[in-house]
């Protein structure tokens, strides 16, 4: 396996790091902030920190789809959704966090993910309260929407936002169950597959030459995988020793997968989607590829691990499961 470019691990880390009515945001984004009914969104002074650092964009979607915009003071140059955010100052990146412009933010919580070790042990040596959230999960995801709006005060908007990310995820299940037949029992016959569709997310090129290049996919352990699994599929990369493995075109083809989904963030021409899909054609034997099973998905949300992964999760149940009635299941 060849060493991944920096450019590109970087944009992987953060990767692995909004004011609209109920009736729209579950119709369309989950990312708006979350209310019960008859909540008129009023807060009182000890409704928990009134001043937040957010070190990850999925972060900063979490507190503004709670409703926590205004107590946002400082975010990374990564966290540019829902648009509110871009107002909000910069304290550096993910990976290179600028203490002295946070610190001078005078927040009373920062808000970080797990693998930010070092951000945490400075900002507690500093005196300033961190919490800690896991991303890497869906279940994580919606975990940490809950126990940041504890943690603020707000631990109804936490359960209300959560239980519309889960009524949609159960919908998508739901239809692929009716329409799918239950894998066989461990005791049928060997040469009989599971019924699923076999689906490989790529997510990243290295820079090299070649009929693809080496491709980034996902592994059997994180975001990808898990929507993977909740939109009816398998995910074609069996090994599990690695996250983020690269496989060149020959690797690609012995996998052969049913299908193929290629995240490319901010893509929104529907042409430039369709000459990425076309390279794939240049990997021998892949049927993928030369049956129109390869799929490019825009957008900045396919990239980051928020509550706006209940799109991507519609987005690919509709690619792995193109004869279903979307239309109809997805409201």
């Amino acid at each position: 396996m060849k060493k991944v470019p920096w450019i590109l691990l970087n944009s992987l880390a953060v990767l692995l790091v909004a004011g609209v009515a109920a009736g729209l945001l579950w119709s369309s984004d989950p990312s708006g902030p979350a209310r019960p009914e008859g909540d008129s969104g009023a807060r009182t002074a000890d409704n928990g920190p009134g001043r937040i650092i957010s070190l990850a964009p999925s972060i900063t979607e979490v507190l503004f789809a709670l409703g926590l915009g205004d107590r946002v003071v400082g975010v990374t140059r990564y966290c540019d959704f829902p648009p509110e955010a871009l107002t909000v100052p910069r304290v550096g990146g993910y990976l290179d966090v600028n203490y002295e412009a946070a610190l001078g933010r005078e927040p009373d919580l920062v808000v970080l993910l797990r693998e930010h070790e070092e951000a945490r042990e400075r900002f507690e040596r500093f005196g300033i309260e961190v919490m800690a959230v896991d991303h890497s999960k869906v279940d994580g995801i919606l975990g940490s929407i809950e126990s940041i709006a504890q943690r603020c005060g707000i631990r109804e908007e936490g359960i209300f936002l959560r239980r519309k990310l889960v009524e949609r995820i159960d919908r998508i299940r739901g239809a692929i169950a009716l329409s799918t037949p239950r894998p066989l029992a461990p005791s049928s016959s060997p040469s009989t597959r599971d019924p699923r569709p076999t689906v490989m997310v790529a997510v990243g090129r290295s820079l090299e030459s070649g009929a693809a290049g080496e491709v980034f996919v996902s592994g059997r352990d994180g975001f990808y995988d898990d929507l993977i699994r909740l939109a009816g599929g398998v995910n074609a990369y069996a090994d599990d020793t690695l996250k983020l493995p690269a496989l060149s075109a020959e690797g690609i083809s012995r996998l052969d997968p049913d299908v193929i989904i290629e995240m490319v963030p901010d893509v929104h021409d529907p042409s430039a989607g369709d000459r990425m899909a076309e390279r794939w054609k240049s990997i021998p034997a892949l049927e993928a590829a030369v049956e129109g099973r390869v799929h490019v998905l825009g957008g900045d949300y396919v990239v980051v691990p928020g509550p706006r992964f209940v799109l991507l999760l519609e987005d690919m149940a509709r690619l792995i499961h193109p004869n279903l009635q979307w239309d109809r299941i997805i409201r």
